[in-house]
Order: C-alpha cells, then structure tokens, then sequence
C-alpha cells in the first residue's frame, strides 16, 4: 500500500495523509483525522520509515542513556519517553552506561553514528564537558533526572530533591528520633544524590545540631555485606538511642532493608527507615516503608517533549531547567516514641 492509495480512499491529498502520519494534527480537522485513520487502518498502511527519513533529513530516532538499565527508576524514564515517541512516530534506541562515564561516551558516540535526531541523557556526572560540547555542536540533548555540576547549561528534566530531603529529615526531628544516618552507595558525582545529602545536612544542622558529614554511611552494592558493616557501624556508635536510617534512592533502601532484614532489627520506633522512591512495594512491607515518592514517569515523558521541541527548532532560547514536584508518602516505619 501506498500514500497515494490512502489519500486516494481517504478522499483527501498526499500532503493532508502526510500530515496526519507526521503528528500535524493542528493543521486538520477532528473528521479529517479520523477518516484517515480508518483508512490507515482499513489498508494496513505502513509508512516507509526510511523513505521518510531521507526526504525530511531526519532518522525519527531518539537516542536515550541511562544509568543503571537494571533499576526500576530507568525503567520507568525509559517507558515515560517511550510514550512520546509512540504518539510522535518516532523509534527509541536505548543503552545502558553502567554508571561508567567511558561507556557513556562510546555509548553517545555510537548513538550519534546511528543517526539519532536527539539524545535524552541519565548522566554519569562525570562528562559534564563533553556533553557541553554536544550541545554547542548543535546536537539537540536532554539530560533526564541528573543534571550538571552546574546546573542551567543544558535542558534538564529533574524532581526536586533538597527541600523534600530537609522536610523529611525535620519530620524525623518531630517525631522524636535522636540520630539520622544518610546511607548511599556513592554522591560524589550524580546531582540528585549530591542535593539530597545538602539537604540532609542543613536539616540535621538546623533541627539537630549535628553534624551530617559525620553521620554519611556509603556503602558497595556489590558487597551484600557492607551496607550490613555500616549499619552495625551506624547502631553502635549510638547505643540507647532512637535512630532513623535515610535511604538515599531505591537502589539503597532495598540494600538498606535486606541489611535491617539480615540483623533482625524491628522498624518502627526504635529505628526508623525512610528514602526516596516510591516503587510499589513501600506499602507491603511491615509496618510500611516511609518514602519520598517521584514521578519518574513523567520526567521521561517531559524530557522527550522537551527534545521534540529542540529538534523542531522550537522552545525557549536559553535552556530549560525543570523539576517536578516530590512528595513524602507517610506510612508505619516512622512513628512516635513509645
């Protein structure tokens, strides 16, 4: 089947079919794309991608990096852009970094020999120049959740971290807890993590008087058994008090929750347990996990609208730097003294 078949039955121009294919849907009436539709539908047309792409010099492919292709935050980006590129007839090629900033780089270089018309990127924080210098070639590039050390130089799509941080941290304070440790597997280098340890840091300096660099427990991943060495750490240092553990993403509250798990500690008012993500599973383990809930959805599908609008040539001049709403889910493992 061709264009002009559709057109044809559609009783309408190859160009008013070709707008329809292309997401022009503003300039065609509500009867116009429906019949077309029917049509499409009707005749099992398929555009030729390829042909397309050659007549308007584009691939109708967007590239997307993400960190960590193994945790159910990129899962949910991936499926966020993936949801804009479906209604905007355009293909996604995904990688996966590994959280190591030389594949990043290969990984982008690859991409762009692959012809993508833009890049959504989930940094490593550690190519910070080198993703500049893409943008001042030209190439049209988002980065999804992780920004750049010095953020406001490239479009970015985030969630806001400090303050949620600081509210939970504080929150903690009125219930009571006496010592918060900050358990993650690494800040040094990814944006959010960085902002969410700042803001640990002036809460427990505001509403604890402590110090928070003191109280900063990281742990490898790949060791099971270290984030169980430094929660044994955290619970001896403080003997007789009541203690909070905060979980700096989902990766590590799951560590943090095998390791409470693995030296039988009850949550709940001796020891508190809260972090960030909000994946599902926060509410089905006893007594309920306290979570700072995100919508990573949403920040996929922002940043791919957001690319969209750089390759059309549209959009503000100066980049766009966005962060969605968070917001703390209460819930039984932070509760009150007995």
């Amino acid at each position: 089947m061709t264009i002009d078949q559709v057109a044809q039955q559609a009783g309408v121009s190859k160009t008013t079919v070709s707008r329809y294919l292309n997401g022009r849907y503003d300039a065609l009436s509500d009867e116009t794309r429906e019949r077309i539709g029917l049509v499409i539908d009707r005749l099992h047309y398929r555009p030729n991608r390829m042909a397309q792409s050659l007549k308007a010099q584009n691939s109708r492919l967007l590239g997307c990096l993400v960190s960590d292709i193994s945790s159910p935050f990129s899962a949910l980006i991936v499926k966020g852009i993936n949801s804009v590129c479906l209604s905007a007839g355009y293909q996604l090629l995904l990688v996966d970094s590994g959280d190591d900033p030389e594949r990043e780089r290969t990984a982008i270089r690859d991409l762009l020999e692959n012809q993508v018309d833009g890049l959504i990127v989930n940094t490593t924080g550690q190519n910070d120049e080198y993703l500049i210098s893409l943008h001042e070639r030209g190439v049209p590039l988002v980065l999804a959740d992780r920004c750049l050390s010095a953020p406001g130089l490239l479009d970015t799509v985030a969630t806001e971290s400090y303050h949620i941080t600081y509210q939970c941290i504080t929150y903690l304070k009125s219930l009571g807890y006496e010592q918060v440790g900050f358990f993650t597997q690494g800040n040094e280098h990814v944006a959010p993590r960085i902002l969410r340890f700042q803001g640990y840091c002036d809460a427990l300096r505001d509403s604890f008087g402590q110090n928070g660099a003191e109280r900063l427990y990281q742990f490898r991943v790949e060791d099971k058994n270290d984030c169980i060495r430094q929660l044994d750490n955290f619970r001896s240092r403080y003997p007789g008090q009541r203690l909070a553990a905060f979980a700096v993403n989902g990766v590590a509250m799951l560590n943090l929750l095998q390791a409470i798990r693995s030296t039988n500690i009850q949550i709940g008012s001796g020891f508190g347990v809260c972090g960030f993500d909000d994946w599902g599973w926060a509410d089905l383990i006893p007594p309920g996990i306290t979570t700072i809930s995100q919508d990573s959805w949403m920040v996929g599908r922002h940043s791919a609208e957001l690319l969209l609008e750089r390759i059309a040539g549209k959009g503000p001049q100066l980049p766009v730097y966005e962060e969605l709403p968070n917001r703390l889910e209460i819930r039984g493992s932070t509760v009150t003294g007995d």
